[in-house]
C-alpha cells in the first residue's frame, strides 16, 4: 500500500518553498516521524516527516523544484522493507537508534558523509548540533597526520576558471531567504524615506552594574548577563516616551503599537534573520537574555519557526559583535526606526572639564521620516543615551 508525503500547510503569507535536501533515496528503508527533505521558504526552513515506516518510493519532486502546499512529494511503500546488499560483506548488523540531529547539523553530515553515530550530542535528550558536528571535525583534524594534505569538503562547489588562469569564478543561486531580504532591503529603501542620526553613549556605568552583578545573576537566573538586555530595556523606555517610533505605515494609515515587540538582528548560516522578542515590557532582564540565547541557538541550528520571525514594532541590530565602529542601519518594513549598535571602545573624552578614558560606543537611529520628525528622533537616541549612562533612570521612570 502506498502512502503519500505532501507539503505540509505552509504558514501564512508564504505562497511556496523550495525543495531543499532528501535525506532518503528510493529503496531505503524509513522510520515514521522520520525527516524525509528539507523545504527552504522565504523565512525558515520546514522538515517533511515520514508519515508511515516503510521504503521510499517514487520522489515527485527533485531538490531544487518549487512546491506549493499539499504538492505530492514522494509515495512511500507502507510495510515494505529495503532489498539486502548485493554482498553479504556490506550488510549491517542491527543499529541502534539513530542520534537525532538538528537541520543544521544533518545537512552537514550528509555534505561530509559522516556517521552521524560517531558524533556526540550536545543538544537535550543527544541531540547533536552544529557546533558538535565542526567539534568533532576538528578533533579528528587534530589527530590527522600532518603528512596528510587536508580533505576538501565536498558540501563546498569548486569555482568554475574562466578563460584566464588564475582567475577562478564561482556562480551560486540565492538562497530563498538571502532573495527575500535582498527584495525587502530595497523595497525599504524605495518605500520609505530614509534617514539616520548618530550619538554615542558612554557605558561606564552599564559594565560597571555587569561587573558586579554578573556571576550573582548568573547563579540567580541561570543565564549570563550581557550588555543586550540593557539596550532592550533602554528602548523600551524610549519607545514609551516616543509613540510615533513604535508605530508603521499603513497606506495613509500610521498605526501605533500598544506593545512592544523588539526584532533582533542575528547572524545565521543562512543569512541574517530578525526574531522577535514579544512584550518586551513585561520581560525581565533575565527573560531578555535567555531569549536572545535561544535566538541564537536556534538561528545556529536553523530551527527558527515562522513564529519567531513574524511581526515586530522596532528592531535593535548589532554590528559590534563583528568590530563595526559606525553604520547606517536600514528599516525592517513595516518598522519605522531600527537602532544601530557599535563596537565598544575606549576612547578620550572630556568629562567635567577634564580629559578621561571612557568605554564609548556610537549609536545610529535610521527612522522613517514620512512620519517621524527629525526631533523625535534626536530625542528618542538622547533618551537611550541618558537612562545606558545613568541606569537608575529605568527603575524611577524618568
Amino acid at each position: 500500500m502506498s502512502s503519500e508525503v505532501r507539503v505540509p500547510a505552509l504558514p501564512e503569507s508564504i505562497a511556496d518553498a523550495t525543495v531543499l535536501t532528501w535525506y532518503k533515496q528510493p529503496g531505503e528503508a524509513v522510520r515514521r516521524e522520520e525527516n524525509l527533505v528539507d523545504l527552504e521558504t522565504d523565512k525558515v526552513v520546514l522538515e517533511v516527516p515520514a508519515p508511515v515506516a516503510g521504503v521510499l518510493g517514487e520522489i515527485k519532486a527533485a531538490a531544487g523544484e518549487t512546491v506549493r502546499a499539499d504538492t505530492l512529494l514522494a509515495l512511500i511503500e507502507e510495510g515494505a522493507v529495503a532489498e539486502p546488499a548485493d554482498s553479504p560483506a556490506a550488510e549491517k548488523p542491527a543499529a541502534t537508534a539513530e542520534p537525532v540531529l538538528a537541520p543544521a547539523a544533518r545537512r552537514l553530515v550528509k555534505a561530509l558523509e559522516l556517521d552521524p553515530a560517531d558524533i556526540p550530542g550536545s543538544g537535550k535528550d543527544g541531540r547533536v548540533q552544529k557546533a558538535d558536528v565542526t567539534a568533532f571535525l576538528d578533533g579528528r583534524k587534530q589527530t590527522r597526520p600532518t603528512t596528510e594534505p587536508d580533505a576538501v569538503s565536498p558540501a563546498v562547489e569548486q569555482p568554475r576558471l574562466t578563460g584566464e588562469a588564475g582567475r577562478p569564478e564561482q556562480r551560486v543561486p540565492m538562497t530563498r531567504l538571502r532573495a527575500r531580504v535582498a527584495e525587502r532591503l530595497v523595497q525599504a529603501q524605495q518605500t520609505a524615506a530614509i534617514l539616520t542620526t548618530f550619538n554615542e553613549v558612554d557605558l561606564t556605568a552599564v559594565i560597571g552594574l555587569r561587573k558586579r552583578y554578573k556571576d550573582q545573576f548568573e547563579k540567580t537566573h541561570g543565564v549570563r548577563l550581557g550588555l543586550m538586555s540593557f539596550f532592550v530595556k533602554a528602548a523600551v523606555e524610549a519607545l514609551r516616551r516616543f509613540p510615533i517610533m513604535n508605530a508603521s505605515v499603513d497606506e495613509n494609515d500610521i498605526i501605533y503599537h500598544g506593545y512592544y515587540d523588539i526584532g533582533m538582528a542575528v547572524s545565521s548560516p543562512r543569512g541574517l534573520v530578525v526574531p522577535i522578542l514579544r512584550n518586551c515590557d513585561r520581560l525581565t532582564m533575565a527573560d531578555i537574555e535567555q531569549g536572545i540565547l535561544e535566538f541564537g541557538r536556534k538561528a545556529e541550528d536553523g530551527t527558527l519557526s515562522y513564529e519567531d520571525l513574524t511581526g515586530g514594532t522596532f528592531s535593535i541590530t548589532n554590528g559590534g559583535v563583528f568590530g563595526s565602529l559606525l553604520s547606517t542601519p536600514i528599516l525592517n518594513p513595516p518598522q519605522s526606526a531600527i537602532l544601530g549598535l557599535h563596537k565598544i571602545q575606549d576612547r578620550p573624552v572630556a568629562v567635567q572639564g577634564e580629559v578621561v578614558i571612557r568605554p564609548m560606543m556610537y549609536l545610529a537611529l535610521s527612522y522613517d521620516h514620512r512620519i517621524i520628525d527629525g526631533r523625535d528622533a534626536v530625542q528618542f537616541l538622547v533618551t537611550i543615551k541618558d537612562t545606558l549612562e545613568d541606569p537608575a533612570r529605568l527603575l524611577m521612570r524618568i
